[in-house]
């Protein structure tokens, strides 16, 4: 493991003050922002260190801690040592000369480096540096005072993704499945409403070597399921009908996901008419119980084997036509 010089990182001396770390990180952290040099990994790098020594050096407990490792490390390199063969074990999140080979993290260090992670990864709360959104403000001299402020860069680590199959039922009742990682295991709840392609993320849902990781559950949902057909959030059904309630009117039961309904046929109704139960569709996600329509699709059904008397009368109803 290589010693991180934080202080050259940030161009300051060992005495500089709070004001003198804050103003050379300023200065840096706007010249090597990701916004300033999109698609250059060098000054996103540089990024990364700056940011990383900040941490450190803006920190009171942390400085103290860095700069007596600093000052061992250097008698170190002077006695001719390396950092290849330095006891770097005594220096683990620990009190020097503990002899401590284990360390702890309490957050997420995906964006730092080793160095860091070791030296300062039980050393509490971070600051609020890797979790989402955290933001910092810069201020710099045009048109006398001017702040401008830019997002620090998430230092969590990529999210894992996997795929979970569910039926059309379940996207309409919402479920639960069961995910191992590892030797862990996950319960999700997906919910009601759910789409083909909706993103479930769950936050720091697994642990992986010390490191709280997020789990991204992609929904994969067929839009035809048995009788029923979705589209976005209302569902279609077909419904047989007889020629005589279609033509003299009745009533006809529509399955739905919920329950049956009895839907009333006009007197004249149409084969693949279609008729809508207002709210009987699908769950809106995340919408507090709205729900899409459900579409009666009107089957005609035409009877089979008349005997000669029925036969007679469809006739005359041609006839009469």
């Amino acid at each position: 493991m290589e010693y991180q010089d934080y202080y050259q990182t940030l161009g300051v001396s060992k005495t500089a003050t709070e004001a003198e770390i804050k103003s050379a990180y300023r200065e840096l952290a706007k010249k090597y922002h990701p916004d300033h040099n999109q698609g250059d990994k060098n000054a996103e790098e540089k990024f990364k260190a700056i940011n990383e020594a900040y941490e450190v050096l803006k920190d009171k407990e942390k400085r103290a801690r860095y700069d007596q490792l600093g000052s061992s490390y250097k008698q170190w390199e002077q006695n001719g040592g390396s950092a290849a063969n330095y006891n770097w074990s005594e220096w683990f999140s620990g009190t020097p000369g503990g002899g401590r080979t284990a360390y702890t993290t309490s957050g997420d260090f995906g964006g730092f480096s080793d160095f860091f992670s070791q030296i300062f990864g039980g050393m509490g709360d971070m600051g609020g540096f890797g979790a989402a959104g955290t933001r910092r403000t810069y201020t710099r001299p045009r048109s006398r005072v001017r702040t401008v402020e830019y997002d620090t860069p998430v230092s969590q680590p990529k999210a894992q993704e996997i795929t979970a199959q569910i039926t059309l039922d379940e996207a309409f009742h919402g479920s639960k499945r069961q995910i191992s990682m590892g030797d862990q295991k996950i319960e999700a709840n997906i919910p009601a409403g759910v789409k083909d392609g909706t993103k479930i993320r769950l936050n720091k849902a697994f642990n992986s070597n010390g490191i709280m990781m997020d789990l991204i559950i992609n929904v994969s949902v067929p839009n035809k399921e048995g009788a029923f057909e979705r589209v976005d959030d209302n569902l279609y059904v077909d419904v047989p009908v007889d020629l005589y309630t279609a033509v003299l009117g009745g009533e006809a039961m529509v399955h739905s996901k919920d329950g049956n309904y009895m839907l009333k046929i006009p007197a004249g109704t149409q084969p693949d008419q279609l008729m809508r139960l207002t709210g009987k569709g699908m769950p809106k996600l995340n919408q507090n119980g709205a729900r899409g329509d459900l579409y009666a699709r009107i089957r005609v059904s035409l009877p089979r084997n008349l005997n000669p008397h029925q036969t007679e009368l469809f006739r005359k109803l041609r006839d009469n036509e």
